[in-house]
């Protein structure tokens, strides 16, 4: 959509988009997920359990209920058991760093949370310097296998830049290596084999659309087993990072510390309207139709262009939409933020003239179809 010849560009704060062309939602941020109208009225709805003790049924049934709906929704292999903690997944590399990582870790590092769970294992003055693995941001690398590695740490989708690679184990590892795998923005939108996994953590606030304040974790019988032999050995874990004390906690429908009680009605208003409307397939469905919608928009446009090269490494939850140098891709995200539609910026360390925009399952492929409508509004207005 552009103004005719010789019309000059608008002054970015006079720009108002049409009611009708907007979103009905305008939440795209890849950090905290949009949550849904819904998810907030079950919140309403369950205000008498907010303030009382996670000892007591009330709330040790939304753990449970939680954690039966993980392991129902990606139909964990036998010995699998589905673990939540305090402190989101940050917390969950300083966990796996005592708790997981006997020696040696590798690590797949291609954007900026990819590096910090390496940069943890490089802290801990018990284990061996890990060996890192990089790749340019918009790529990722493959692991390399190694007779010295006893953890091998992936992230299924790198939400700073985009990319988004598939959960395998390395052919030719050590026998008893674990595969630990970061899909904090990957959860429920992207598909998972999970025997490929021995640790599959991830925070609420993403494809679970709720707040932040936990981590949850897939967990197989090698991972529990290996948190059981590190403890044997006489490793000190901090009692708060302690993985045995959260299997226990969770075994018992609880967490160790005092949850966030909202966020866990939030999760479980998510997860139990995903496995409503037809479980994984559902939700990673979602998340593919509004890729297929931003992306087949870019690559129409005269002025953006996908920042990752390699199709099927494209994110199908969070998409990184390089603009041609003309245009300031943070003067259209503030525009878009001025007409009620938020948290389209780029992410500030990767320094790119780009949008970067979120899919889960959340958020609604027509509302990706109507903010395209809205880029193309602004830009023309800019142009």
């Amino acid at each position: 959509m552009r103004k005719p010849v010789g019309t000059p560009a608008a002054e970015p704060g006079t720009i108002c988009l049409p009611a009708s062309i907007k979103p009905s939602d305008g939440r795209f941020g890849s950090g905290p997920s949009k949550v849904r109208p819904e998810a907030l009225q079950k919140l309403i709805d369950s205000a008498g359990v907010l303030g009382t003790s996670h000892r007591q049924e009330p709330v040790k049934s939304l753990v449970r209920r939680l954690r039966q709906g993980l392991a129902e929704l990606y139909a964990l292999p036998a010995g699998y058991e589905v673990v939540l903690g305090n402190g989101g997944a940050t917390a969950f590399w300083d966990v796996a760093t005592f708790c997981l990582i006997e020696k040696k870790s590798q690590h797949l590092s291609f954007g900026e949370f990819s590096a910090k769970f390496a940069a943890s294992a490089k802290a801990a003055p018990w284990l061996e310097d890990p060996e890192v693995i990089e790749s340019p941001p918009g790529t990722h690398p493959w692991p390399h296998p190694s007779d010295e590695v006893d953890l091998y740490a992936l992230t299924h989708n790198e939400t700073s830049t985009g990319v988004m690679m598939e959960v395998r184990r390395p052919a030719g590892a050590a026998p008893g290596s674990l595969v630990a795998v970061d899909a904090t923005s990957a959860a429920l939108g992207l598909r998972l084999s999970p025997s490929q996994a021995d640790a599959y953590y991830f925070a609420p606030q993403k494809g679970l659309a709720s707040d932040g304040g936990l981590w949850v974790a897939l967990l197989s019988p090698a991972a529990i087993a290996r948190a059981r032999q590190l403890e044997s050995s006489g490793r000190f874990v901090p009692p708060f990072l302690d993985l045995n004390k959260a299997v226990e906690s969770s075994r018992l429908d609880q967490t160790y510390n005092t949850p966030a009680i909202a966020t866990l009605v939030l999760a479980l208003a998510q997860l139990e309207w995903v496995l409503e409307s037809g479980g994984l397939e559902f939700s990673c469905g979602r998340s593919d139709r509004s890729a297929e919608i931003l992306y087949g928009w870019a690559e129409q446009s005269d002025f953006a262009t996908p920042f990752v090269e390699k199709p099927d490494e494209r994110s199908h939850v969070v998409a990184t939409i390089d603009f041609d140098p003309s245009l300031d891709a943070l003067t259209v995200a503030k525009v878009l933020r001025q007409n009620g539609i938020v948290d389209t910026e780029p992410y500030r360390r990767l320094g790119r003239n780009q949008l970067r925009i979120a899919m889960y399952p959340a958020i609604e492929p027509s509302d990706i179809e109507a903010l395209t409508a809205c880029i193309d509004f602004v830009v023309s207005a800019l142009s």
